[in-house]
């Protein structure tokens, strides 16, 4: 849903992309640096219950993120690696975020249930991401999808520094919420590779990419970014 910001976004970010193309700073530099601050941030803050102190640190990297496939396009250095390299590192960020969730619930937060209502959102944004970067490993399209990564970045670290403000009941309301968002889009997704694997003229996928050898993964420049 949010990905039809992502060209203003692009707009917003050419500018400092444009200064940091004239430096050494490299793409992938940025990648790391942004997943490093997002996952460091959420597992430093969020288990001391500095709710909002830590998602407005993940905020702030997960904009600086954002950079590198600006500066990427900029520089012409878009490729396989960079694709990889910023899908793989979005998975530790939302890992990061959510374990620093669950281990404020089971610790000072004392909620088990929402321990494991964080736990699930975890899991099922990881099938979101993965239902998406198998079927175009197959070669079908899968752009269906309520809740996407950018979706449920927002809802998370809006309800985590809403909380953390002192609001009552955001952060249950929006783990819940997010929750159920997930695991309708990985259904949706599922639904919508079966009817396309069912399709006339569809054999299923090949014998090579039935045994998994086709390669999962996303462009890094935007245009099937994994979510």
């Amino acid at each position: 849903m949010l990905n039809v910001l992502r060209p203003a976004m692009t707009r917003l970010f050419t500018p400092v992309g444009k200064v940091l193309a004239r430096t050494p700073v490299t793409p992938n530099a940025i990648t790391v640096i942004g997943t490093v601050g997002v996952a460091g941030g959420a597992l430093g803050l969020f288990p001391l219950g500095e709710l909002f102190p830590g998602a407005f640190t993940c905020t702030i990297f997960v904009f600086l993120d954002m950079l590198d496939g600006v500066l990427a396009r900029l520089k012409g250095t878009t490729g396989t690696w960079g694709a990889f390299l910023d899908s793989t590192m979005d998975r530790i960020a939302d890992a990061g975020i959510f374990s620093g969730l669950v281990i404020w619930f089971m610790l000072g937060g004392r909620n088990p249930l929402l321990a494991g209502v964080s736990l699930f959102c975890l899991v099922a944004g990881n099938l979101v991401s993965y239902a998406k970067a198998r079927a175009e490993g197959l070669g079908l399209r899968c752009d269906v999808g309520l809740i996407e990564r950018p979706e449920r970045m927002v809802i998370s670290l809006v309800a985590v520094g809403v909380s953390g403000l002192g609001v009552p009941y955001i952060l249950n309301v929006g783990l819940w919420a997010l929750a159920a968002g997930s695991a309708f889009t990985f259904w949706q997704r599922v639904r919508a590779v079966y009817k396309a694997a069912k399709a006339p003229g569809d054999q299923g996928g090949s014998p090579l990419a039935r045994d998994g050898s086709a390669r999962d993964g996303s462009a890094r420049d935007g245009g099937d970014r994994d979510g």
